[in-house]
């Protein structure tokens, strides 16, 4: 039997138009209401000893609602408790109501609005990165470290007195302790004199595996970013230097103990101007400087592979960045190349389809009047054009096979429409290797 008079649930069904309710139908549902009620109760006893109270109230019930997923009641919102009171409708039959409360309009319009609350919410933030603290709005600044940390000698000394006398002693502490050991900071140099050491390869080689083998780095992750970022900076006309702070970034980026997202986006542009910078080296030998351009071409597929999950705008950026350099004509051919390589490095043979090849009509022409004249440029526009030549090769890898495996003829209306395609100029070469199967992957693409 049910603690809830069924007769209630009577009332409620005639109200809403039902009558003559089953006997067992109204006690089922009275039990139901029962279970209901004490479920709301218990969620708003929660909230009441939650919030230290021994009272309930009308908000701890309306926040049970919610939580179970209930629609609020409206209209007893208030602060204040309730009084209620009671009204006889015949012998046995007392009903409850609130009693209105009588409010003077003149106090309540000139009576100030109340501040409008907050809604719940809560923000996350990095209190340090590899023991460093970022300057965020989030964490103490320099200023309240501080007025902390200000302390005075002297058993009955008065720290803030003396600090603003001056005459106490005064000492600051930094915001996070980053306190790197006399045996790192010895590590730290003596890897970065050896990757710079010019006159034994073997010293270069034990520096770059320790780099990327050792797992007790953490601390120096920032400093060897910061070292490799000023190192391409100052020196753009050292060919070794370059070449040397782009074998210990690729060191940093292999070393699987290494924690090195944070610092991707300090990484990037040296590598890239690496790539795509306009001179590399003044007295270095084209080799060096193209040589040098496929080792940054490789760490930006690298960094591409290894943290595109992290930073989704990572590889639209680099091919950006790439594209731009490519499709600039001012720009040396050194700097083309790069770009191209780098795009490859990136988006693989899609980027090769979609944003090379598009635009080899107009570049084609550009490595034509740099071919036909006899000046400096002539040998950066050969090797772009053996670059053009293998990055196109890559489209093969979805072309299907001749029928017997026997290619058709390279004729003459083929080389007519790869020309419209590519230009006269990468025509021309394909067409005299005889590579019709690259042909038609090129028109198909």
């Amino acid at each position: 039997m049910s603690v809830w008079n069924p007769d209630n649930i009577r009332d409620v069904a005639e109200s809403v138009g039902i009558v003559n309710l089953n006997d067992d139908v109204t006690e089922n549902l009275a039990r139901d209401v029962e279970y209901r009620i004490a479920q709301v109760l218990e969620e708003a006893l929660k909230f009441m000893r939650h919030s230290k109270r021994t009272v309930l109230t009308t908000q701890d019930v309306s926040l049970a609602l919610r939580v179970l997923d209930v629609e609020p009641l409206y209209g007893y919102e208030s602060t204040r408790p309730l009084r209620f009171g009671e009204a006889s409708l015949g012998p046995g039959q007392p009903l409850f109501y609130v009693e209105d409360e009588e409010v003077d309009f003149e106090k309540l319009i000139n009576a100030p609005l109340p501040k409008v609350p907050r809604e719940i919410s809560f923000t996350a933030h990095w209190l340090a990165v590899e023991g460093v603290q970022p300057s965020i709005p989030q964490n103490p600044t320099a200023t309240d470290s501080r007025n902390l940390e200000l302390v005075s000698k002297g058993p009955n000394a008065n720290a803030t007195l003396a600090a603003m006398s001056g005459t106490g002693d005064v000492t600051v502490k930094p915001l996070v302790k980053h306190v790197v050991s006399k045996e790192l900071q010895l590590y730290f140099e003596k890897v970065c004199n050896a990757f710079l050491d010019e006159s034994s390869e073997d010293y270069r080689t034990s520096a770059y595996s320790s780099l990327k083998e050792d797992p007790g780095l953490h601390q120096l992750v920032p400093y060897f970013v910061q070292f490799i970022s000023e190192k391409v900076t100052h020196s753009l006309k050292d060919i070794f230097v370059l070449t040397q702070v782009m074998h210990m970034t690729e060191a940093l980026i292999q070393n699987k103990s290494l924690y090195v997202d944070p610092y991707v986006a300090s990484l990037v542009p040296p590598i890239l101007t690496c790539l795509i910078g306009r001179q590399l080296g003044v007295n270095a030998d084209l080799s060096e400087q193209f040589a040098l351009r496929d080792l940054a071409a490789s760490l930006i597929g690298l960094i591409a592979k290894k943290y595109s999950h992290s930073s989704h705008a990572l590889k639209p950026r680099l091919a950006r960045s790439c594209l731009k350099s490519f499709l600039d004509p001012t720009k040396p051919f050194g700097a083309h190349y790069g770009a191209m390589i780098g795009l490859h490095a990136v988006g693989g043979t899609e980027a090769v389809r979609v944003l090379i090849l598009p635009n080899l009509q107009t570049y084609s022409k550009l490595l034509q009047d740099a071919l036909t004249d006899d000046n400096l440029r002539r040998p950066e526009a050969e090797r772009v054009l053996i670059a053009l030549l293998a990055l196109l090769g890559t489209l093969r890898e979805n072309c299907l096979p001749f029928a017997n495996g026997h290619p058709p003829v390279f004729t003459d209306d083929l080389r007519d429409k790869l020309g419209s395609k590519v230009g006269e100029l990468l025509a021309g070469r394909i067409a005299n290797s005889g590579d019709v199967q690259l042909a038609h992957a090129i028109l198909n693409a």
